[in-house]
Formats: C-alpha cells, structure tokens, sequence
C-alpha cells in the first residue's frame, strides 16, 4: 500500500498559508480546510445549528438559520466559559468532517492530504493527527500590512486579531518544516513550495 502524508499546515492571519495550501493542491495534494468545515456546520442547515441553539438559545441564530457570529463573539467576551461550551459543539463535527474528506481522498489515490488548520498549534490535538507540520513564516510587519491591505482593518484590530493566536515564536517551535514568505514574489513562494513538495511524496 503506497504512503500518504499527512500534513498539517499552518501560519498566523496574513502570512500566506492559504496561497501555500492552493499550490499544494496544484501539485497533487489533497487539501482539508478545517475553517471551512467549521463555517459550514455552523452556516444555515449546518449540523451545528441545533446544539448550538439548544446549548445558548434561540436568539444565537440568525432569521436565516446561521450561527450568529457578532452575538457569540459579544458572548465570548462576557463570558469566559461560551468558546469552550461552542467548541465542545463545533469540534466534534469538524473532526468527523476532517475524517471523512480524508478517507475520500486516499480512496482517490492521493499520496498527501494537506490539513489546513489556523488554530493547528492553539488545538493541541491536532500535532497528534498528522506526520508533519508545515509553518508558513513572516514578520509580523508583514503580516499586519498584508491584512491591512487586503481587508480595510486598522493596525489595531489586526494586531488585535494577531494577539489571539498562538505567538510566531511558538509557531515555529510546533514546526517540521518552514517555508520563509517574506518579501517573496509568487514565483519565488512557488519555487520554494514545489522544492518542498518532493518530502511529502508530491
């Protein structure tokens, strides 16, 4: 039976983890967002919406059926207790959704499956799921700049975004591999990403 790769990949807001991913997904890897799936169990319909509103109420949903994020962020605030209770929730699916993309995937013959984790180093569970952990690199001048620019955010929400997730010292140290984007053209984050890809059977 031919091997498969697991890799987690991961980096702060702004440091180009999800143009990594895609290139990844260009040279054969299958990639899992585990954001993704978190938005869609928690979108209208989405297999989270019932526990949700039976665990905080009715009025945590929206007129259209989603999880209301404005109000469980407000909550969050108020409340130390709310993310762990939403996560208790969310978690679980993600984690069955995960599964399944990635059993699709090796059934499809895929020799790497990428798991595109934000939180993967803030989780604590997820080191244990993958081989590998890839770390996408900046400063965080660059990373401020980028989401700056590309979201319309002041440099204090940005940093303020920044400050909830896990340290890029303490990134780094969760990291198997590092790929450097800072002041890299595309060409060059694409080289670099390609020469990689030969260590996880791509």
């Amino acid at each position: 039976m031919t091997r498969v790769t697991r890799l987690g990949l991961t980096g702060g807001i702004g440091s180009g983890k999800s143009t990594v991913a895609r290139m990844l997904a260009d040279l054969g890897a299958a990639v899992v967002d585990a954001d993704a799936i978190a938005r869609s169990v928690t979108a209208a319909g989405g297999a989270a919406i019932g526990p949700i509103a039976a665990e905080f109420g009715a009025g945590f949903i929206t007129p259209e059926g989603a999880l209301d994020r404005d109000k469980m962020r407000e909550l969050a605030f108020a409340d130390a207790t709310a993310r762990t209770r939403l996560e208790a929730i969310v978690h679980p699916l993600v984690g069955r959704a995960t599964t399944e993309q990635a059993q699709a995937a090796i059934q499809a013959g895929h020799h790497c499956i990428v798991f595109d984790v934000p939180l993967l180093v803030e989780s604590g569970r997820w080191r244990q799921q993958v081989d590998q952990v890839l770390v996408v690199d900046c400063s965080a001048e660059t990373q401020t700049a980028r989401v700056m620019a590309r979201s319309g955010l002041t440099r204090e929400a940005v940093r303020g975004i920044m400050a909830t997730q896990a340290s890029r010292l303490q990134r780094l140290a969760a990291a198997d591999v590092v790929v450097c984007n800072d002041q890299l053209s595309l060409d060059d984050l694409k080289a670099q990403v390609t020469h990689l890809a030969r260590r996880f059977g791509l």
